[in-house]
């Protein structure tokens, strides 16, 4: 199948299509102080490395690693979201360069494009309303739309159930972590895009599934268009 033949395209947002500009790490560093882990110590270090290692993941999954059971993994995670809403009322939540633009000729193109994140759909639709982006796509999703989040295919595959696409093999998936590309990889998506504006390197993304790896989002259209 030609990449020309995609009629799905299932994006990222944070590091994807939307700057993170280390606003994970330090929503994180709040979450952690609430449940009394101050920054610096030796038991953050390791969490940190942990939030890193698995940027893309369902958040709440990660807080339920991190911390065990689930009242303290859920505290964590409204602490993380009060933090990331603030940073994101501040200003500071931009659009990847060329993010709108791409997305723009992906439709123009003929394409369905789906925006997923591993935020709670509180937080996405902060990010969306930040950004002027609330019709920018064809739908967006977050974990609690699909059942699981990344590395899970359930993302992907409810994209392609809610758009009516005909096969897998006619979603390309894009996004900035491994976990976006293990994603890919099990749903049978066709095209596994990583791009490097974001969290993991051409190494991981292509450990992980990735069958291409791009600068940006600005390059995807380019690269579905060709025959």
């Amino acid at each position: 199948m030609s990449t020309s033949d995609i009629r799905l395209v299932v994006l990222d947002m944070a590091g994807t299509t939307v700057a993170d500009e280390g606003l994970v790490e330090q929503a994180f560093s709040a979450a952690a102080l609430a449940l009394g882990v101050k920054p610096g110590t030796p038991e953050y270090e390791p969490m940190l490395a942990h939030v890193r290692a698995t940027m893309g993941e369902s958040k709440i999954s990660v807080f339920r690693h991190l911390f065990g059971d689930e009242e303290r993994a859920q505290r964590a995670n409204q602490a993380f979201e009060k933090a990331y809403h603030d940073l994101v009322d501040a200003g500071h939540c931009a659009a990847i360069p060329g993010a709108a633009e791409a997305i723009a000729e992906l439709r123009a193109q003929g394409r369905k494009v789906v925006l997923t994140t591993g935020f709670s759909r509180a937080t996405q639709d902060r990010i969306l309303a930040a950004l002027g982006w609330q019709q920018i796509a064809d739908l967006t999703l977050c974990p609690a739309d699909a059942g699981r989040g990344r590395p899970y295919p359930d993302l992907a595959l409810t994209a392609l159930l809610r758009t009516e696409t005909d096969s897998v093999r006619q979603v390309a998936v894009v996004g900035d972590t491994g976990y976006d590309m293990l994603t890919g990889a099990r749903a049978g998506a066709s095209v596994v895009a990583g791009v490097l504006t974001g969290a993991h390197d051409a190494e991981r993304l292509r450990a992980d599934g990735a069958t291409h790896v791009l600068a940006s989002i600005a390059e995807l259209p380019g690269l579905l268009a060709a025959r």
